[in-house]
């Protein structure tokens, strides 16, 4: 290493010509020097003359890397304060021989852990109490998160927590590091004044009185503390608001017995649910309750109606106002069943059909009945005469139907006069946080802000960033106000079979490919001559349609009439030889697709192939048809399989009959496809429950299913959605997620 290093050391030394020829014992300079430096003799054996020059030319060398100033010491300047400024402490380097030092910039400190903790600062802690308690008859309904609390502070430093007289000792100091009973603490300038002025002024009389929400929003961060500017270090609570922070409120409160007149028991996680419900319901509270389709919602409102009803002791109480639940039209007759079926002691009155009651004869028939049923149509349409009511609560069985807070359905529930409002819903978000602050804001109003600052606050970081703190915040807001448990979850259900789920996946046919295509280049050669906006809109929607269309067969494209048999469908074949299958083995199988003409084209296609006529239960079918459907469906000796349009039998029903769910035709929204699958996985199931999901390789349907589990992320990570984001890709984009594969043919 040595010999390496000097070598290229003396590369660039001028050569020195010896003065005359070297003796044996005499080497080129050169060569002595190394010979010197690295052998075991040091004396340099070489001409003097030359080492003369070698030397000067080493002391050259010498003085490039080593300071004439000597040795360097590190030090500290302290520069006197002035009348009114800080000391300054500068980093310097002096040499020994007390030439003037030299700033050095860029020191590094070591500072201690505590350094930069939070807990080093002063702090405030909120303790805050509701005028009302939560626990006795005399608390009325319509405390809700406007309901004022007293409220003070103590001033905390870590776990420490200072009295006035150590405050005022620390505002007396001056001092930007002090220690208080041993712990260190940063204090920056007016901490300590602004923490007396906020102990002292809460405590005067008159002072510190705060809204639930201002509470529930402090202890969160997205607020500041009123009267001061010190950041809020903790947030604790008596009674119910405490309950509420704590953010498990299904656990901590009791749970309540299954009501006497309850026709059945309630599992435990229901009468949590139940105690959960009524906890929020007389505090004025709205509540969300989202658990898993099949965890028996229905089941859970019907007792809370029946628990506000009865004593202490089950006996008979006076009265409560009528419930009003909306729910979609193919739902009504379900509630009717299970009240019937839960509940019969409830009074029901059904506000549906042309024939329902209007004006005075509504109030009074309303009066009476303890549950109202109504749609979401007429919601919107009757919202004057069912306004003349003052409701107990409203409740919105599948409460997805008022995710647009502008639309019709969405402002008539805002505008119903209800001491309390309930949503019952599988999926709290569908697509977008959007939807979440609708839902929010009808139940608890102001909660999570103005539209557009949720949208700032949460809604962009978490759907277009993944940011978790703003997740990880939206979920502690709205956990207190959302219960929602999941079927999967062994500790809440343990005797739930397992839901088997798989991608069938498809060829096409060499007919269906060419449609296809045709599509494919239809709709790009429009999109780049249309305008944007609407237009370009419309052509990729309607597109996406006849894809779809061409994947399920060619029949369902051309609508020309002709006979689905004949090989021109790959997923028709594998439907057949699915469905041959859970015949033979002497089970039953729900069919979705969201195409009525689609669910048509297999109602012939099945009636001729098994000789048995199916039922399709869709949009047009009537009330009393779909309810003859469905309990023929349940009943033994019912027909081996049943069609669905995925919108119109995708909630609320219950055909647990069934233990093999097809999705035929993909929605392209996770949430929705959960819900039908959800039919026959619920409570009542025996059986392990298969789901089919028919993919088209080398197609869109393809692509798109890649995308389907990142939308599940969405509400999995806050408490998603259609085409609509197709229109918005660039045709490069757009092409690379229509075009079509070399695999997706399964011919040669």
């Amino acid at each position: 290493m040595v010999d390496a290093i000097v070598r290229s050391a003396v590369a660039d030394w001028p050569r020195v010509t010896p003065g005359r020829a070297p003796g044996p014992e005499v080497l080129p300079v050169e060569e002595a020097f190394l010979a010197a430096l690295t052998g075991a003799d040091a004396r340099l054996a070489a001409d003097p003359t030359e080492t003369f020059k070698l030397q000067s030319v080493l002391d050259d060398w010498r003085r490039t890397g080593l300071p004439e100033a000597g040795p360097l010491r590190s030090g500290f300047r302290v520069t006197p304060a002035g009348a009114d400024g800080p000391r300054r402490v500068e980093f310097l380097l002096e040499s020994a021989d007390d030439s003037d030092p030299l700033p050095a910039g860029g020191a590094g400190m070591l500072l201690p852990p505590w350094w930069r903790s939070p807990a080093a600062r002063l702090g405030l802690r909120l303790r805050a109490r509701p005028r009302l308690d939560d626990g006795s008859d005399r608390n009325p309904y319509g405390l809700g998160l406007a309901g004022v609390c007293d409220y003070d502070y103590e001033v905390a430093v870590g776990d420490l927590t200072l009295t006035v007289a150590e405050l005022r000792e620390l505002a007396e100091l001056k001092t930007p590091l002090t220690q208080v009973r041993g712990q260190w603490i940063e204090l920056r300038p007016g901490d300590a004044e602004r923490a007396l002025a906020a102990l002292t002024g809460s405590r005067s009389p008159g002072a510190g009185s705060i809204t639930a929400a201002d509470v529930l929003r402090i202890g969160l961060g997205l607020d500041p503390a009123p009267g001061t500017e010190l950041p809020v270090v903790a947030v604790t609570a008596d009674g119910w608001l405490g309950d509420l922070l704590a953010g498990d409120g299904d656990q901590r409160i009791k749970p309540h017995p299954t009501p006497a007149s309850f026709n059945g028991s309630l599992r435990p996680y229901q009468e949590r649910g139940l105690a959960w419900l009524w906890f929020l319901h007389r505090l004025g509270l709205g509540a969300c309750l989202a658990d898993d389709m099949g965890l028996g919602k229905t089941a859970q409102l019907l007792a809370l109606l029946l628990a506000e009803r009865e004593g202490p002791r089950g006996g008979r109480r006076c009265r409560p106002a009528p419930t009003l639940l909306v729910c979609p039209m193919s739902l009504v007759g379900n509630w009717q069943r299970e009240s019937e079926r839960f509940a019969p002691r409830l009074a029901v009155h059904v506000h549906h059909g042309a024939a329902r009651e209007v004006g005075s004869a509504f109030t009074k028939a309303a009066g009476k009945a303890d549950l109202v049923l109504t749609t979401y149509s007429l919601l919107a349409r009757d919202r004057d005469l069912l306004a003349r009511v003052s409701w107990g609560r409203l409740a919105l069985d599948e409460a997805q139907n008022v995710k647009n807070p502008a639309a019709q359905a969405s402002r008539a529930a805002r505008s119903l006069p209800a001491a309390t409002r309930v949503a019952l819903t599988g999926t709290p978000v569908e697509n977008r946080l959007r939807e979440l602050w609708s839902l929010m804001d009808l139940l608890n109003p102001g909660l999570l802000g103005s539209e557009p600052t949720f949208r700032e606050r949460f809604a962009i970081p978490v759907e277009r960033y993944r940011h978790e703190e703003a997740a990880g915040t939206l979920r502690k807001l709205t956990g207190p106000f959302i219960l929602r448990r999941l079927k999967t979850d062994r500790s809440i259900i343990a005797d739930l079979p397992d839901k088997i789920e798989m991608n069938v996946l498809c060829n096409l046919t060499r007919e269906q490919a060419d449609l296809y295509q045709g599509v494919v280049e239809e709709m790009l050669a429009r999109i780049e001559q249309a305008a944007k906006g609407i237009e370009r809109m419309g052509i990729i929607s309607a597109a996406m349609i006849k894809l779809k269309q061409v994947c399920n067969h060619p029949a369902h494209l051309l609508a020309d009439g002709s006979p689905l048999g004949g090989a021109r469908s790959g997923k028709l074949a594998r439907l057949d030889e699915i469905l041959e299958e859970i015949n033979a083995a002497g089970e039953r199988a729900l069919c979705f697709t969201q195409f009525a003409e689609m669910g048509h084209l297999l109602q012939g296609h099945f009636r001729g192939r098994l000789g048995i006529d199916v039922p399709f239960l869709h949009g047009g079918i009537p009330k009393r048809g779909r309810d003859q459907m469905v309990a023929a469906f349940q009943s033994d000796g019912g027909p081996p399989l049943l069609l669905l349009s995925l919108k119109a039998g995708g909630v609320g029903l219950n055909l647990t009959a069934a233990n093999h769910v097809i999705h035929f035709d993909r929605w392209w929204n996770p949430a929705v496809e959960d819900q039908a699958t959800d039919r026959a996985f619920r409570i009542g199931q025996r059986r392990n429950v298969q789901v089919r999901k028919f993919v088209c390789v080398g197609t869109v349907e393809e692509r798109i299913d890649r995308m389907i589990e990142e939308k599940r992320d969405l509400a999995q990570r806050t408490i998603g959605a259609g085409e609509a984001w197709i229109s918005d890709l660039s045709v490069v984009q757009l092409r690379e997620l229509v075009a079509l594969s070399d695999d997706a043919v399964a011919e040669a």
